[in-house]
């Protein structure tokens, strides 16, 4: 242990001081660790494991150089961080979009530690990505950049080892170039990647998992006030994988989502987005790469520039990037009428928008815990590759409705435990840290059990 960490803010400082640049990581690691500080500063063996986590076991930078369709050569920089292989083999997605850095993919990469031990899956974490954005590309460029980025990745992972798949930017395009050339260099058909195509080696619903289990997540908040979603009005934001499937499950479910957003602006949908319109916006964003601005249809209104969380409404579900929802905008959602907050999007709320929700009787749902169905479905991809057997859309839905369930229940009986039942945050961050330290063979040999299984009166790990 470093001199002079003695308490979670003394740690908190420590990471700031050592790599002051990269904000993003450090908001991440304090949303957590200030939020079962409780722990940390009673016992040091606790707080050890927390520096222990915050330290990704391995962190790859690479160059990237790719030809354009012009012929020129062009230079982007490749991350792998590896963060932790305690609960199984490295997992999680690359993000392809031009403000990656290393401070995002760690962020990212802590989240995903937290998130797939929720799971209760033998799940590790990782993250990477490129500041490569595949906006304005062709195809062969894409190809091209997949290529290149993939034969340097390569040697970092396996089906044992770490297992990528996709996030923003890597659909299934950039999936199936990154996985031929895996299997080019290699020669081998192995699990690797996952949001494969379901012809090479995918899993039925994986595309879908990520939204659809948002929907299932906020059933259970929904069913524990002895609510549902039909009728019930709700505000998406963003345009990608997660908000498409997320407003495809909840027009399944009877209710009524009325926004959709893109980063020059947003939809609105009086009378609510048609599964029509779904298929409209769908086809213009996967197949035309498109904006929402060339979207047309009477039904709905375009806002540029704006955000939409001054829209009436019951549920807000932001499913577009990090940081979207700040402090005014959450003041905006109250003053809406939203009453439940199910995060979609990684860390799509700034701490003092958090704040504002747990403080104003918001019921909030964190992404760490509502948006882990594509990690989920990934292991089920991962499963289906090891035994060469495929299963069934209504298999892999019915077992991803049983994760996101017991997800929930975990997080509400950490939360009880603390007694503050509705604080779905302390308890995702409670829980899935006890499967973390369980996990360190050093942890488990040398603290005393006793302190942690019971912490005081708390019944902190109950």
């Amino acid at each position: 242990m470093p001199q002079n960490i003695n308490t979670t803010s003394d740690l908190i400082k420590f990471i700031k001081d050592r790599d002051p640049e990269q904000t993003e990581f450090h908001q991440a690691v304090e949303e957590v660790f200030m939020s079962i500080s409780s722990i940390l500063d009673k016992d040091e063996e606790a707080l050890q494991t927390a520096l222990r986590m915050v330290e990704p076991e391995r962190s790859i930078i690479f160059r990237v150089p790719w030809i354009d369709d012009n012929g020129k050569i062009q230079i982007n920089r490749g991350y792998r961080v590896q963060f932790s292989s305690t609960l199984g083999p490295y997992k999680g997605g690359l993000r392809f979009t031009d403000n990656v850095n290393l401070s995002i993919v760690k962020f990212l990469g802590f989240e995903q530690t937290f998130k797939n031990a929720l799971t209760g899956l033998p799940l590790g974490s990782g993250k990477g990505g490129s500041d490569f954005s595949p906006k304005g590309k062709s195809d062969n460029e894409v190809m091209r950049f997949c290529q290149s980025f993939m034969t340097e990745l390569y040697r970092h992972i396996g089906p044992n080892t770490d297992v990528p798949a996709g996030d923003i930017g890597v659909g299934g395009r950039e999936i199936g170039y990154l996985f031929g050339q895996y299997k080019r260099i290699s020669d081998s058909f192995s699990g690797v990647l996952t949001g494969k195509g379901e012809d090479f080696g995918g899993s039925a619903i994986r595309p879908e998992a990520t939204g659809y289990g948002v929907v299932f997540y906020l059933e259970e908040m929904l069913k524990s006030e002895d609510e549902d979603l039909k009728g019930k009005r709700v505000l998406v934001s963003g345009s990608g994988n997660v908000a498409q499937y997320t407003v495809e499950k909840l027009l399944q479910k009877g209710a009524v989502p009325v926004t959709m957003s893109d980063s020059n602006g947003y939809l609105y949908f009086e009378n609510g987005i048609s599964k029509e319109d779904l298929k409209s916006i769908m086809e213009l964003k996967n197949e035309k790469r498109g904006r929402l601005k060339d979207f047309k249809s009477n039904n709905a209104k375009y806002h540029d520039g704006k955000k939409p969380w001054s829209e009436k409404a019951e549920i807000a579900a932001p499913c577009a990037t990090q940081n979207e929802i700040e402090e005014k905008d959450a003041k905006r959602l109250k003053e809406s009428g939203v009453k439940y907050i199910v995060e979609g999007a990684n860390m799509p709320s700034t701490p003092e928008a958090v704040h504002f929700f747990l403080k104003n009787d918001f019921y909030f749902g964190p992404a760490k815990a509502a948006n882990l169905g594509g990690v989920a479905c990934s292991l089920f991809e991962m499963s289906q590759n090891s035994i060469r057997l495929q299963w069934t859309r209504n298999d892999v839905e019915e077992k991803l409705q049983q994760v996101m369930k017991n997800c929930y229940d975990r997080c509400r009986k950490a939360a009880e435990s603390i007694g503050e039942p509705k604080n779905l945050l302390a308890g995702a961050n409670l829980s899935a840290f006890k499967k973390s330290f369980q996990g360190y063979d050093c942890a488990r040999s040398c603290v005393n059990w006793r302190l942690l299984n019971h912490a005081g009166s708390d019944g902190i790990w109950g």
